[in-house]
């Protein structure tokens, strides 16, 4: 309940200020801007605080705030871009970034990385492509992610495996450990992506120097099936071998505390990094995290880090600068990210993981750690999927289940595949 009156007078205080600072100054007032974002509670009473320490380190500022939740926010921006009426400081998202740089509504935030004005010294080069468009950058997220597999340790001290370095196995070296673990515990392995089967399978794709998506998204990013049928093999050679969860019992969408991982039934689990502390949670034990294995002659790193909220600042922004400086601000300053504490996934820049890394509890500072080895080890992040993409994952989820329950060869469902997904991309 406090939380509660603490989050409404802050919104009530914030309302009273920054009507009355909206109708006197408006966008003539080099020291007023307009902040938005989706947010929930926790997100909203942080971010107003956040916005009221800047407010307080620098007096005669004033920032308007604007939220709400993500099932409207880009239909009032929409609205708000065709008034010529956008926020000076943007919240943004991955997938709407790519159509947003091309409609020309954003800002190429590079003169403000050169002058220092927003530091990006600290960030990873890979996790700034992601909020590059044609070779201007015009987001930087103030969180990250990355896509990992989640181990039980238990199961592989009683098969008597080391945990191995996942920066340097390979598929064969999980293929012997899942056979391992099978012949010695009995416990079998999830088939490598049952919900999202593209996610995992575009790491290994990646890896091969190709992309799920050609760069302009209106076709595959690879024609070879090969690469696709032996990711199929490997599985069904595991299914054979009666190390493999069959898609039957697999492919069903259940809770985290219901999945095949929690109960047991799995040594493994294929999570993102900011699921870390649900998975835990579900399965009631300790846990650890993996990169993936790669292929033979990998040419490049397949993992990549994802963005999860990207700040943009407004191409026709009425305060550029003022909100080049908030946007640092929330980006790199260790007081303000006392108070945002990760909310908005682990923070890019190395410094501020370093030091919120203590004040985190054990599972968040595992979702630290694995970001920082995912960032040493990863590659550029592929451009945004294409609208199509939906239909395209729900044709991919389908083949594989055919593929695991023997009803259609690899060789037929890789073929299969490439050529109707480049069907539906318009392809002819």
């Amino acid at each position: 309940m406090r939380k509660v009156l603490l989050l409404l007078a802050l919104v009530v205080a914030s309302a009273m200020l920054f009507a009355g600072a909206k109708s006197d100054a408006g966008g003539s007032d080099k020291n007023y801007m307009r902040l938005t974002w989706w947010g929930n509670t926790v997100r909203d009473e942080r971010t107003l605080k956040t916005v009221q320490l800047y407010q307080s380190k620098n007096p005669g500022v004033t920032i308007e705030t604007e939220t709400t939740g993500w099932a409207g926010y880009w239909d009032k921006l929409n609205t708000q871009a065709s008034a010529g009426n956008l926020p000076d400081l943007i919240q943004h998202d991955y997938g709407y970034m790519l159509q947003w740089a091309n409609r020309n509504q954003l800002l190429d935030l590079t003169p403000y990385t050169q002058n220092g004005v927003i530091d990006v010294s600290k960030i990873p080069a890979s996790a700034l492509s992601a909020g590059k468009v044609n070779g201007k950058l015009y987001a930087i997220s103030l969180g990250t992610n990355a896509l990992g597999m989640v181990y039980d340790p238990a199961v592989l001290a009683k098969a008597g495996i080391n945990v191995p370095d996942s920066t340097k196995w390979t598929l064969k070296d999980f293929e012997n450990i899942a056979l391992t673990i099978y012949q010695k515990t009995g416990v079998r392995t999830l088939p490598l992506g049952t919900t999202d089967v593209k996610v995992i399978f575009e790491i290994f794709l990646r890896q091969s120097g190709a992309s799920f998506y050609a760069p302009d998204g209106k076709k595959l990013g690879f024609s070879d099936p090969a690469l696709l049928k032996e990711y199929w093999d490997l599985q069904l050679r595991l299914l054979d071998a009666g190390a493999l969860i069959p898609a039957d019992e697999a492919f069903v969408t259940v809770s985290v505390e219901e999945d095949a991982f929690s109960k047991g039934q799995s040594w493994l689990q294929y999570i993102w990094s900011n699921q870390i502390t649900a998975t835990a949670n579900g399965a009631k034990r300790p846990i650890g995290m993996l990169l993936f294995p790669a292929i033979d002659n990998a040419k490049r790193k397949g993992t990549y880090l994802k963005p999860s909220m990207f700040f943009t600042i407004a191409a026709k922004a009425e305060n550029p600068d003022a909100a080049a400086k908030v946007f640092n601000f929330f980006l790199n300053d260790l007081g303000a990210n006392d108070i945002l504490l990760a909310e908005r996934g682990v923070p890019v820049p190395e410094n501020v993981r370093s030091y919120l890394f203590p004040k985190m509890d054990d599972n968040m500072k595992m979702s630290f750690d694995f970001v920082s080895l995912a960032a040493a080890n990863s590659s550029d992040i592929d451009p945004p999927d294409p609208a199509a993409n939906g239909e395209i994952l729900a044709l991919l989820r389908d083949i594989a289940q055919q593929v695991l329950s023997k009803s259609v060869s690899s060789s037929e469902g890789a073929t299969r595949f490439i050529t109707k997904a480049n069907q539906i991309l318009g392809v002819q």
